[in-house]
């Protein structure tokens, strides 16, 4: 599961992003005609409309619905089902989509990109983190719902470090046998993810660190964005020289205390404090703590070498 801390710094960041593209409304939502997306579930099952083939509530949707139509098969032809669920190249195992089918006390009876681990004991599976992945399924499965979604961590197929997987597990039964069914994507093929762990930094100035935690240039899929956020780093008694930005640039603080000059006018800022400096305003930041001086510069449009002045 995702720890409380990195959902928290998520959401604090989410909310930040969406504030400064100016996505945050009264009523709570923000739609884009563009972008529209419809999912809903009827009498006959889900109905998807989509303007987006890589949408999010379409690969929520779809899951949820190849389970369904598992548990439908099943009910129809018992374990005879479980052959078709195993051919690659149909509507059941394709690409990174497959199902894996349990008994409820955790013997696994269909996993389709190793059959030969069918028939062993999946009660005691962990995720990459150590989580108890197969717990979490038998007590989704058992719950007073039937269903629900796990989240946790796995290495796609041929691959070493994980990626975030979403699946949904859903109870059904054959005669008196109970089975869960279980279904997932990775979610970084949906919604692109980054980490200050995993980022690399340069240095400007000559005083300080940068790295680049988004910026639509260095990623290698279209995100429909054209802002910018790097992670900058300031050592205590370091300052960044006077520029100025042609587009407005947004500094959110993560940690340590400064000064920030606009126009020669200072800003005192630490930890917390968002600053939006005007289009094309002097701008300098001293760090006057003793520890790094941390925070997120966001440029909308997405920082660019010709929207930079350095002032002499």
């Amino acid at each position: 599961m995702i720890s409380i801390r990195k959902i928290m710094f998520a959401i604090s960041l989410s909310l930040l992003l969406l504030m400064v593209a100016g996505c945050v409304q009264s009523d709570n939502s923000c739609t884009s005609d563009q972008n529209e997306s419809v999912v809903s579930v009827g009498e006959h099952g889900t109905n998807i409309t989509t303007s987006e083939e890589d949408s999010l509530q379409l690969a929520i949707a779809s899951t949820e619905s190849l389970v369904n139509d598992a548990i439908a098969l099943m009910d129809e032809q018992g374990t005879d089902a479980f052959d078709e669920f195993r051919q690659t190249g149909s509507k059941w195992f394709h690409n990174d989509s497959y199902l894996s089918i349990w008994t409820i006390d955790g013997i696994r009876m269909v996993y389709a990109p190793n059959v030969s681990s069918e028939g062993a004991d999946a009660s005691g599976l962990t995720d990459y983190n150590g989580e108890p992945l197969g717990q979490y399924f038998i007590g989704t499965a058992t719950s007073e719902e039937g269903e629900g979604w796990v989240t946790y961590h796995w290495p796609r197929p041929g691959a070493t470090s994980p990626s975030m997987k979403y699946t949904f597990v859903k109870k059904a039964t054959i005669g008196e046998q109970e089975y869960l069914v279980t279904s997932g994507f990775y979610v970084d093929d949906y919604v692109y993810t980054n980490s200050l762990d995993d980022i690399e930094y340069f240095t400007r100035f000559d005083t300080i660190s940068l790295g680049n935690l988004l910026h639509p240039s260095k990623v290698d899929r279209d995100l429909g964005i054209d802002y910018s956020i790097a992670h900058v780093i300031i050592k205590a008694g370091a300052s960044i020289e006077a520029h100025c930005m042609k587009n407005p640039e947004s500094y959110y603080v993560l940690s340590g205390e400064g000064v920030l000059y606009i126009d020669n006018v200072p800003f005192d800022v630490k930890a917390g404090d968002l600053v939006v400096i005007p289009v094309n305003a002097l701008q300098s930041i001293e760090n006057t703590g003793d520890a790094d001086l941390e925070f997120f510069a966001i440029d909308q449009p997405a920082w660019a070498e010709e929207n930079e002045v350095i002032v002499e």
